[in-house]
C-alpha cells in the first residue's frame, strides 16, 4: 500500500521518459524509466508516459499526476505551444487532457525546467526558498521562475526563459531560436562547441570543450571562461530585476561553468542583493520528477491541495 499523500511525477524528454512515486517529504519511493518513442509520434510518447505512471499509481487514490515536459506549455490548459524537433509533432499536443484520459485522473503539466525549479525549491539546493530563479545549462539554456513557491508562467508559459537575453560576446554565435547575440548562443553546450569551432576550426561537443578546459587546454579554458562570465553577469542583472532568494544552476554543463560564473555573478551583484547565492543544483536526474510530483500536490484550479504540502517558509533562508 502506498503512502496516501505520495504523488507520481513524470518527466517527458526527447530521449527518455521517467516516472517516480514521490512521498510527502520529497523522497523518491519508486522509479520507472523508458526510452521516449519520439519518432513514433505524440500518441506513442503519451502511451509510454501513461504506462510508466500507471505502474506506480495507487488504484485507491485518484489524486493528480504531475508532468514536466520538454517544450513550452500553455498555462491553464497543459497543451504544448512550442517544441523542438527532439519531439516531432509535439507542438499542439494537449498533454494534460490526453494523459488524464489515459490515467482517469487529473494531470497537471508544466515545462521540464519549471518542474526542476519546483523540485530544487522544495527539497533540493534551494530548500525552503519560495522565490527562486533556476537556470538549466545543457544543449540549450532554459530557465524557471518561482514566486511564493509556485511557477510563474507569464502570459504564454515562457517566463524565466533567460536564453534569449542579449549577451556581449555572442554576436557571432547562433542561438537555438535562430538569431545571433543571445545568452544561449554563448553559455550553453551548443555555444561552447560553436565558440571553440570559431577559434580553432575544430568541431567537438560542448562536453568535450569542458573536458579540454578542465585538462588545461588554453583555447578551451578561454571559451569556458568567456561563457561563464557572460552567464554570471547576466544572472546578477536578473537578480536585481526579479529579486529572488537564490539562483540555482542546473544541467549538464553547469559544473564546468559554475566557478567562473559565480565569480562574475558575485562581482556584478548590486549591493542590495549581495546575500543572494548562486547554488549548484542538488537533485540531479530526479529534479523534474520530484518537481512534477510537487506540482501535482499543489492547489489546482479547484483550490484543493491533493496531498503534498506547500514548500515550508523558513525565515532564515529569506534573502
Amino acid at each position: 500500500m502506498t503512502v496516501p499523500t505520495a504523488r507520481v511525477g513524470v518527466d517527458i524528454g526527447g530521449t527518455k521518459t521517467a516516472a517516480a512515486l514521490v512521498g510527502a517529504d520529497g523522497e523518491v519511493l519508486g522509479r520507472r524509466l523508458a526510452p521516449t518513442p519520439a519518432g513514433s509520434g505524440p500518441a506513442a510518447v503519451l502511451d509510454t508516459a501513461a504506462r510508466l505512471a500507471r505502474e506506480l499509481l495507487d488504484p485507491g487514490d485518484a489524486g493528480p499526476v504531475g508532468v514536466g515536459t520538454a517544450g513550452t506549455v500553455e498555462p491553464g490548459t497543459g497543451t504544448i505551444r512550442y517544441a523542438t524537433d527532439s519531439l516531432p509533432g509535439w507542438s499542439g499536443t494537449p498533454v494534460a487532457d490526453e494523459l488524464a484520459a489515459r490515467l482517469a485522473r487529473p494531470v497537471r503539466v508544466t515545462n521540464d525546467v519549471n518542474a526542476a525549479g519546483l523540485g530544487e525549491s522544495w527539497v533540493g539546493a534551494a530548500r525552503g526558498r519560495r522565490e527562486l530563479l533556476l537556470v538549466a545549462v545543457g544543449t540549450g539554456l532554459g530557465g524557471a521562475l518561482l514566486r511564493d513557491g509556485r511557477i510563474s508562467t507569464g502570459a504564454r508559459g515562457g517566463a524565466g526563459e533567460v536564453g534569449h537575453l542579449p549577451a556581449p560576446g555572442a554576436e557571432r554565435l547562433r542561438c537555438g531560436c535562430g538569431r545571433y547575440g543571445h545568452l544561449e548562443g554563448i553559455a550553453s553546450g551548443t555555444g561552447l562547441a560553436a565558440a571553440y569551432a570559431l577559434q580553432t576550426g575544430v568541431r567537438i561537443s560542448g562536453r568535450d570543450v569542458a573536458e579540454r578546459a578542465a585538462a588545461g587546454e588554453p583555447v578551451a579554458r578561454e571559451v569556458v571562461e568567456r561563457a561563464a562570465t557572460a552567464l554570471g553577469r547576466a544572472l546578477a542583472g536578473l537578480v536585481a530585476l526579479l529579486d529572488p532568494q537564490a539562483v540555482v544552476l542546473a544541467g549538464g554543463a553547469a559544473d564546468a561553468l559554475l566557478p567562473a560564473a559565480r565569480a562574475a555573478f558575485t562581482a556584478e551583484l548590486p549591493t542590495a542583493w549581495t546575500d543572494v547565492p548562486l547554488l549548484p543544483a542538488a537533485l540531479g536526474a530526479d529534479a523534474v520528477v520530484v518537481g512534477a510530483a510537487r506540482l501535482a500536490g499543489q492547489p489546482g484550479h479547484d483550490g484543493q491541495a491533493d496531498g503534498i504540502p506547500a514548500v515550508p517558509t523558513d525565515e532564515r533562508t529569506r534573502a
